[in-house]
This record gives structure tokens, C-alpha cells and sequence, in this order.
């Protein structure tokens, strides 16, 4: 479905400004107040002998003032923006995903409220409206959309969708079909699963994380799943399902799982090996509060969204293999006040690099 051009887009150094038609989108939630006064992203590390090159996609949630998305280059300086318009800023709790396309658009969730796709002009060329949208969402080869829902969900839901071009739904799943059992039956944290990533895999099947069950399954085109790994199992102790509440599982080579671990575990961050269950690599941050994503970069090294304890600053950081810290930028004096952050995920851009030995 094609959308009226945005108002809201700036590409740094000129000056892009085109009119939003409010009416063709429909009714909208309360309309976040804005402040004149941006707290600035300061570039804190950037070693370039380890870094992996590029840009880094990412949205900027900090109160107070518009959303926006924004891309950063290996100085902190931004390279191109997008300014949420005011109808649509009401939809950014838990957080927004945001995608890089092979066109060069743009993909975003509103959760609550939606899908879109952005060019770099500025302008919204697609869009799938749905109140149970969220955390998440992929294009996929075919041009189909995949999308989970877990912020409020309940047993009944579809935690997975995807969609065609037209917005028609042309593939489901609900975890009510494996989980509505005990211990699960009774979770309730900000929804029933907070499902909160989904990947299609390269053999069709497709990976959906359960933050609240601590559970991360591998689901069949038939809805059935095929493969899970308890979270929980990897260390002794966690008293209770969501205990150490996984973000954001990547598929790597190898049989390789990653993912963030955002409460109470030894590691913020661990990579398994799918076969064995066993940790292949894991990573720990002094002073690191919460982690809600990780991903690996080309050259082996892996980047990081999360808080830091005490001042309770954003930061999006880029970590080699022996845990070193090779990039960071953060969002210097605006705390997250006890909260996952005002960075929900971010992907990086790299230019041509060799690819890890």
C-alpha cells in the first residue's frame, strides 16, 4: 500500500522538506511532547585499526523531543535522518526496529500500530497498519513482510505474521499452539510470551523468540516446533521463566546462535552452538546494566545496544572477539532513568571488509 510523502525527513547538508498528508493515515494516539533541546550522540571510542567500517542505522527514542532514525558514520557525525512525523509519534513503546533494505528504503515498526517503509528522500512508499505489531519485523526475499506482536499479548494471539505486498496474511503462528500449558500458561510480564524478535531461516522454518519463557523455538511452515533452547539451562540458578529475558536471537554460519540476555545473567551477551547446546562465545561488560541487541559483524566483531549502571547513558558499542572495545557512541546526558534505554537496536552498514578468519 503506497502512502502520502513524509514530512519529516532531513539528509544532512540540504535541505529536503515536503508536505505529510495526516488524514490518508487515520486516527492517531497522543502526540509525544516535542522539545527544541536534543540531547547530542557523542562518539566515545573509535579505534579504526579494530572497528568494521561503515554506518550505523539506528532510532534515536530519547524523551522529550521527536523520534527520529537516524545513521551515523565512524565519527558520530550524522550522514542522513528521518524525523518521525507528529501523527505517527505516539507509537514507539517498547521500541522501534529498524532495517536496512537492499533498495536503500528503509523498514521501521510503530509498535501498536504498524509497519513502514521509507525512502531515502523521505518519502513513505509502504505501509501496513496493525495494532498488534511490534518489536520486530524483516522483509523477506519474496517481498513478503514478517512481523511479531508481543507487547500485551495474550494466548489467543498470533505472536507471528507475515504478509504480502498487499498486507494480505499469508502465514501464521500463535505460540498458543505449543505453550498454552503450564509453566507457561500463568506468565504474565507486559503481555503473555513478549515475543519480541522473528527471523525466517534459510530452510524455510522460522526462529521466534519468547522473552518471557526465556525460550527462543524454531517453528515448521506447519506451525510445529521443531527446535528449542531453554535460555535458563545454560547457567544454575534462575529461579523463575523470564528471568534473564532474551532479545533479539541472530542465526549465524556454523549452527551458531546469538543473543542478549538483558537481566541477571553471567553474560550479556552469548553465541551457542544450536547442535550442542554449549557456549561458544560469550561476553561481559562491567558497569553494562541491560543489553536488547547484538549482532556480528564481518570481521568478527559484534555490536552491542544497551545502558550503562550509573549514569544511565545509551550506548551502542562494537566489541571484538577478546572483548575489547573498538567503537562506541552513546546519548550523553539523558538518562534512561531505570529503563531499556532510548536505543532499541542498531545495525551496521560496513563497508567491503575481509571477513573474519
Amino acid at each position: 500500500m503506497r502512502a502520502p510523502t513524509n514530512a519529516c525527513c532531513r539528509r544532512v547538508g540540504s535541505a529536503l522538506w515536503v508536505a505529510a498528508a495526516v488524514a490518508v493515515i487515520g486516527a492517531q494516539t497522543a502526540i509525544r511532547p516535542v522539545s527544541t533541546t536534543r540531547a547530542p550522540l557523542v562518539l566515545a571510542v573509535h579505534r579504526s585499526s579494530l572497528a568494521c567500517p561503515g554506518t550505523t542505522l539506528f532510532a534515536d527514542l530519547q524523551p522529550g523531543v521527536a523520534p527520529r532514525i537516524v545513521e551515523v558514520d565512524m565519527e558520530g557525525e550524522i550522514v542522513w535522518e528521518f524525523v518521525v512525523p507528529p501523527y505517527l509519534r505516539g507509537y514507539t513503546d517498547p521500541g522501534m526496529d529498524v532495517e536496512a533494505l537492499d533498495s536503500g528504503n528503509v523498514l521501521f515498526v510503530l509498535p501498536r500500530h504498524g509497519i513502514y517503509e521509507v525512502s531515502r528522500e523521505g518519502r513513505i512508499v509502504w505501509f501496513h497498519r496493525d495494532d498488534r505489531a511490534s518489536h520486530d519485523a524483516d522483509r523477506l526475499e519474496n517481498g513478503n513482510t514478517l512481523y511479531v506482536y508481543g507487547a500485551g499479548d495474550g494466548v489467543d494471539d498470533l505472536h507471528v505474521k507475515e504478509v504480502d505486498a498487499s498486507g494480505t496474511l499469508v502465514w501464521s503462528w500463535s505460540a498458543g499452539s505449543s505453550y498454552a500449558v503450564e509453566p507457561y500458561l500463568e506468565i504474565d510480564d507486559r503481555g503473555w510470551t513478549h515475543t519480541n524478535a522473528v527471523t525466517r531461516m534459510a530452510d524455510g522454518n522460522t526462529l521466534v523468540n519468547l522473552r518471557n519463557f526465556d525460550l527462543t523455538v524454531e517453528v515448521s511452515p506447519a506451525g510445529e516446533v521443531v527446535w528449542s533452547v531453554d535460555w535458563r539451562s545454560l547457567f544454575a540458578g534462575a529461579p523463575r521463566r523470564g528471568t534473564y529475558g532474551p532479545h533479539d536471537p541472530e542465526v549465524l554460519a556454523d549452527e551458531r546462535l546469538l543473543v542478549c540476555l538483558q537481566w541477571d545473567a553471567p553474560f550479556q551477551v552469548v553465541e551457542i552452538d544450536r547442535r550442542t547446546g554449549e557456549i561458544a562465545w560469550s561476553y561481559r561488560r562491567e558497569g553494562l546494566r541491560t543489553t536488547r541487541d547484538a549482532d556480528r559483524l564481518p570481521n568478527g566483531n559484534t555490536l552491542i545496544v544497551g545502558v550503562l549502571e550509573g549514569s544511565e547513558e545509551s550506548v551502542i558499542f562494537e566489541v571484538t572477539p577478546d572483548g575489547r572495545i573498538a567503537w562506541e557512541i552513546g546519548l550523553r546526558g539523558v538518562s534512561a532513568d531505570g529503563s531499556p534505554g532510548w536505543f532499541y537496536k542498531a545495525e551496521r552498514l560496513c563497508d567491503a571488509v575481509p571477513p573474519a578468519p
